[in-house]
């Protein structure tokens, strides 16, 4: 029987800050509108009531947090879900990094496979309570497809982790549908009280690209450190399929073009210098990068893990930067 530490060790909580990323980022672009309103951010007739802005300022944080909820709740269940699948796969028998617990035998398969469909639970009830709350019904369709695929990420009969494809898939739901669908929800929420805004396109879609491409480097990164392993047992990542070296400098341009992209935004004008916050993040980008693309001897196997906590971080700098950034300009 696996321990409360087990467990949490399995939830592998260093993820985390990957889910949080993209709905902090989605909420800022909201929030951070110009608007002619008194009060800030929304746009809204001048003789509209105030307790009309005030009561959708509250559902746009209620919205946020269901919002984090979701993807908090995603990123767990993708967790429980590929540790099940590998584990019974055989793909965890060699294990490089943290303690896997179907792999280890600390839980019964069932036991981590119900972990998983658990936290998809509590994903679908929050994004039910922002469906009830937009009247966007189409959205119970998305979030059937995001559940599906963060457990066709390595489960199923072919999973699309196996056949290098799981760096896109992190790009599309962590950083597009994640960070977009925040951004929308919120703006929806506001059309059920009649208050009109507008959709923050550029400021949300470049934060989900950024933070799409980070997460993407994480996941490489992480799957640099299996190529070993994971060629042996026929899981035939993007890392194995690029090799060491080109898998190695992907790691690298994903991470540059994420911090840098942003700076685009500058050319909007003077206010948007305040997108120059987003350099803050730049000094956590060496560590990693140089211990990816290290030479003669690249680093490898547990030399790497580093590597997956320093992307982590250089995820929530960049996302509170450029929340920053787009809250001030």
């Amino acid at each position: 029987m696996a321990t409360l530490k087990e467990w949490t060790a399995g939830a592998r909580l260093r993820t985390l800050p990957m889910a949080v990323a993209p709905v902090l980022i989605g909420a800022a672009a909201v929030f951070g509108q110009p608007r002619p309103y008194t009060f800030g951010w929304l746009e809204s007739h001048d003789d509209a009531p105030e307790q009309i802005f005030t009561g959708t300022v509250a559902l746009h944080i209620v919205v946020a947090l269901l919002a984090l909820i979701v993807s908090l709740a995603l990123q767990v269940g993708v967790n429980y879900a590929n540790d099940y699948s590998d584990g019974v796969r055989g793909t965890d028998d060699e294990r490089v990094g943290p303690m896997r617990l179907t792999g280890s035998g600390a839980a019964e398969p069932h036991q981590v496979r119900a972990a998983a469909f658990g936290s998809f639970g509590v994903a679908g009830l929050a994004g039910l309570i922002i469906v009830v709350l937009t009247g966007q019904w189409w959205l119970l369709g998305a979030g059937v497809i995001c559940v599906l695929a963060a457990w066709w990420y390595t489960g199923g009969s072919k999973p699309y982790g196996y056949l290098g494809l799981g760096e896109i898939m992190v790009f599309i739901f962590f950083g597009l549908v994640a960070t977009l669908g925040t951004s929308y929800a919120m703006v929806e929420v506001a059309e059920t009280r009649g208050v009109s805004m507008e959709f923050p396109l550029a400021g949300a879609l470049i934060g989900a690209v950024s933070h799409g491409l980070i997460a993407s480097a994480l996941l490489m990164a992480n799957n640099v450190r299996d190529i070993p392993t994971d060629r042996e047992s026929g899981k035939m990542t993007l890392a194995v399929r690029l090799g060491q070296g080109r898998a190695r400098s992907s790691y690298a341009l994903m991470v540059v073009i994420a911090v840098t992209l942003p700076l685009a935004l500058m050319l909007q004008g003077p206010q948007s210098l305040w997108f120059l916050l987003v350099v803050a993040s730049w000094p956590l980008c060496i560590r990693p990068i140089g211990i990816m693309v290290r030479r003669p001897q690249p680093a490898r196997g547990p030399e790497l893990i580093p590597v997956l906590q320093q992307t982590g971080t250089i995820g929530l700098a960049f996302a509170a930067t450029y929340s920053a950034a787009l809250l001030l300009s």
